[in-house]
């Protein structure tokens, strides 16, 4: 009896492993960001100033309460009859402007719908070859460039805003979309006046992007300021609405140069003020600016930091509700990104004193005693909301459970829609009250892998030389053996601004390293010293010797590699990304014999190539520091190369220039070096849509091909 019901236990686990099936390459990319990702719920948002929340589900617009009571606020077909004409296929995206008012862009197209009137209009025209919209709601304005210049639809009628010379580009963003800038228009509160930045790009090179798209092939020049180049000079200007006047806030005194930043620009709350983190261009010193928008007069300097390394604001003034005259700002003055309290004029009030990184601001509570912050108290690898007492900035957590969280605050802040996930949970929303007690489970997702196999993943750490902690992620295949002998993947960038190892759904791995482990593979990711969310002391290692420290951690997690008696450690590859492809192909030469293959996609070979924001806040100028530029210059190590290299591009890079490849593989020719080298037509410096799956198996192939 006992044989009996032992065959029938195999053969029904027999039956479930072979009625499981590998997880391929294909679903893993292209379902990436789709089919494969947990679902949650759709526009999950407060409605303004309540303790109401909506979302979407099955073409409704689902209105609930703190309670649990769920209603149908509206469907599709209620906004299509509202609308008439063209129908939308779907739900657009829906900003809520009060709790009955809403607006949304459909193909260019803005509408504000009014629910209680069940009402909805076109609000602003399109404009053919508009980009960069941004819209005003409670104005009905548009501002949006064609070309190089801004251009606005006001009281719906369109006018040009901008007639600027050839090397001029107005309301566009600056700076390559450094230090936390990310759009070039900015309405105050009423639509009165638009701040927009322009800079001059006369003595900034132009670079040849080359199109193999035409017969014959063709260039678009861009401009690509290279570290120690010339750069853009930027201005910031303020248009006002009623006058079509403009004018050019004081920011360098008249001496047009290009030696500094205008970053995080704020207007006050009345409109009448614009706030201007002036960073210079060896981002060392900073100073917040207060200017006089009818004048362009600087008013005040509020206050000033330095650091004689770097400094990097990110994100612009927050002014509190009450009392409107303080005002909540980011530092890393102490070490790690805290927020600092401070008058109108200037005059510091208090500060947190967390000694972990502070990311971002969630909300106020009504009165504006409270700040509500995700952060990450609990370990760098998850992500928390907290809530900060603003009479004494004392910090309490309010999301108790593991993982990454994505909070939302309701306008009174009594309440909290937190939505988070971890290794063991793909995706769960719950309502909270403010302290973090649960009231109700809203959403909990499925495992949408389930029915496949697909490598595991755990997180980990290990000790550095300074006795820092570096987070690191094994995947290893779902049937792993620890008797075996597994080849081994290192994924690696260990830039600035980047972290790989996460405790959210997946790890923060990319689904083909999940099916890479299915195939037998082990994929291993280190997040080393210049990696975010550590603070000054773990990121400001790389100052003036980037691809220094970065090397010694990677050799630390290869080190705790060969000691795993599961892996092979003659079978070792790497594969990374622009920094990551830097980091790839410096590993490759100056730690040659270490690995058998590597892989490097978008690599920078040489930083005096690239850009002047990015470099020169973490290298200084060629001038100022040639050694570090030289030791980091990989093509001097071409020789070192011992096993198989493989360089990929995109031939349209505009961010790590093709000629950081050219130059390295003619540096290989120079000396007989033999490597391979593949490019990406049309594709920019990634590579995106269904492209990529041809791109993730030519990366595996090759590894699996010389391991």
């Amino acid at each position: 009896m006992r044989k009996i019901l032992l065959s029938v236990l195999v053969l029904s686990v027999s039956f479930i492993i072979h009625s499981q099936q590998k997880l391929t390459l294909e679903e893993a990319v292209m379902g990436q960001t789709g089919a494969l990702l947990p679902d949650q719920p759709e526009q999950l948002q407060w409605l303004p100033q309540s303790d109401s929340y909506m979302y979407v589900k099955d073409a409704k617009v689902l209105y609930g309460t703190i309670k649990g009571k769920e209603s149908v606020l509206f469907t599709l077909n209620d906004l299509n009859k509202w609308k008439g004409g063209d129908p939308l296929k779907e739900m657009p995206q829906l900003v809520w402007m009060d709790a009955t008012r809403f607006w949304f862009v459909d193909t260019r197209r803005y509408f504000e719908g009014d629910i209680k009137n069940k009402t909805l209009v076109q609000t602003v025209p399109p404009a053919d070859g508009a980009l960069n919209n941004d819209y005003h709601a409670a104005s009905r304005s548009l501002a949006y460039t064609i070309d190089k210049n801004i251009y606005a639809v006001i009281g719906g009628k369109m006018r040009q805003v901008t007639k600027v010379a050839k090397e001029i580009v107005a309301g566009q963003s600056i700076s390559r979309n450094e230090y936390g800038i990310a759009k070039g228009t900015f309405w105050n509160a009423d639509g009165s006046k638009l701040a927009f930045y322009q800079k001059d790009e006369t003595n900034v090179t132009d670079y040849p992007i080359t199109s193999f798209k035409d017969t014959p092939a063709t260039a678009k020049m861009i401009k690509y300021p290279m570290a120690g180049a010339m750069s853009e000079i930027v201005s910031v200007c303020v248009y006002d609405v009623a006058t079509s006047k403009i004018i050019f806030l004081d920011i360098d005194a008249g001496k047009r140069n290009d030696q500094y930043y205008a970053t995080n620009l704020q207007w006050s709350a009345d409109g009448e003020m614009i706030y201007i983190a002036k960073l210079n261009r060896a981002t060392t010193e900073m100073k917040l600016v207060k200017y006089d928008v009818e004048t362009g007069n600087e008013l005040a300097t509020l206050f000033a930091e330095t650091d004689e390394k770097w400094l990097e604001p990110e994100q612009p003034m927050f002014f509190v509700p009450e009392p409107a005259d303080q005002f909540l700002w980011f530092s890393r003055r102490n070490g790690f990104n805290n927020l600092y309290l401070y008058a109108a004029d200037g005059k510091l009030i208090s500060h947190t004193n967390a000694q972990f990184e502070i990311t971002d601001i969630a909300g106020f509570d009504a009165k504006g005693t409270m700040v509500f912050v995700h952060a990450r108290g609990h370990r760098p690898t998850e992500s928390h909301l907290y809530k900060i007492n603003l009479a004494d900035m004392n910090m309490t957590l309010c999301t108790p459970a593991t993982g990454m969280h994505n909070a939302k605050v309701s306008g009174s802040g009594k309440y909290i829609l937190d939505s988070y996930s971890s290794l063991e949970v793909p995706g769960r929303t719950e309502l909270l009250d403010n302290t973090g007690k649960l009231i109700l489970t809203l959403h909990e997702a499925k495992n949408p892998l389930e029915g496949k196999l697909y490598g595991k993943t755990e997180l980990f750490t290990i000790k550095a030389d300074d006795g820092s902690d570096l987070w690191c992620r094994t995947i290893k295949p779902s049937d792993f053996d620890p008797a075996k002998k597994y080849p081994v993947l290192v994924y690696v960038y260990n830039g600035p601004h980047l972290q790989l190892v996460t405790n959210n759904w997946m790890g923060g791995s990319a689904l083909w390293m999940n099916h890479l482990a299915e195939e037998g593979f082990i994929v291993f990711t280190l997040d080393g010293h210049g990696s975010a969310n550590r603070g000054n002391a773990f990121e400001q290692v790389l100052h003036r010797q980037l691809g220094e420290q970065e090397i010694q951690d990677q050799l630390l997690g290869v080190d705790w590699l060969k000691k795993q008696p599961w892996v092979d450690a003659g079978r070792m590859a790497v594969h990374g990304w622009s920094y990551g492809g830097f980091m790839t192909t410096a590993l490759m030469l100056r730690e040659p014999g270490t690995f058998k293959v590597g892989v490097a996609g978008g690599a920078v070979t040489d930083w005096s190539l690239y850009e002047v924001m990015y470099t020169e806040r973490y290298m200084d100028t060629p001038e100022e520091n040639p050694e570090g530029y030289k030791k980091a210059d990989l093509s001097q190590y071409v020789t070192n190369l011992r096993g198989d290299l493989l360089m990929i591009h995109g031939m349209d890079d505009d961010v790590v220039l093709m000629q950081h490849a050219t130059k390295f593989l003619k540096a290989c020719v120079d000396n007989n070096v033999q490597l391979d080298f593949f490019m990406y037509p049309g594709h920019a410096h990634n590579v995106r849509g269904k492209d990529r799956v041809h791109l993730m198996e030519k990366v595996i192939e090759y590894i699996k091909e010389n391991l």
